[in-house]
């Protein structure tokens, strides 16, 4: 069993019980990906396989064999931020930073979702055109939990990222 973690292939862990989190944070030594509830409530431990946004927490690692996954340490560099990273910072979208990997991670793939047509429970149709509104955006966002109260601050950063000239660039 392996996998592609943040373009690096790794191999899978051998016990089969292991979460992705866990596999990440203990044996890769990945510690971006925060674990928040350990039940799939939070948002904080998102990550992106094969660019859908899923939980880590919930997902065991087995489940993954030869896929893509990136975590928040796959995004960006150090000196050349993601668009989505820069516009948190510029946006107030985090206070203590806990959940701000998975928010992040969240959001890239929520647009990502948006593109593809995938409808919310307040999109305006089921056409394959989604407009990412602020209501839309914060419906989409919904399971990702700030308990700072940088809410506003994160949905600006998204908004502002998906509608500025770098929007092109918030696909991992």
């Amino acid at each position: 069993m392996s996998f592609i973690v943040n373009g690096n292939a790794v191999a899978g862990p051998v016990d089969p019980r292991v979460s992705l989190l866990d596999y990440f944070r203990e044996t890769l030594h990945l510690t971006g990906t925060k674990k928040g509830c350990n039940q799939g409530a939070c948002g904080a431990c998102t990550v992106l396989v094969d660019g859908e946004r899923i939980l880590s927490c919930l997902a065991l690692a087995v489940q993954y064999d030869g896929r893509e996954i990136t975590t928040i340490e796959g995004l960006g560099e150090v000196e050349t931020l993601h668009p989505l990273q820069t516009a948190f910072i510029e946006y107030d979208g985090f206070q203590c930073g806990y959940c701000t990997p998975g928010q992040i991670c969240s959001a890239i793939g929520m647009v990502a979702e948006a593109r593809r047509g995938v409808p919310s429970n307040v999109s305006a149709d089921l056409s394959d055109s989604v407009m990412l509104t602020r209501e839309e955006v914060q419906e989409r966002m919904s399971g990702n939990l700030c308990r700072c109260g940088a809410h506003n601050g994160i949905i600006d950063a998204i908004q502002a990222t998906i509608t500025s000239e770098r929007a092109t660039e918030v696909t991992a």
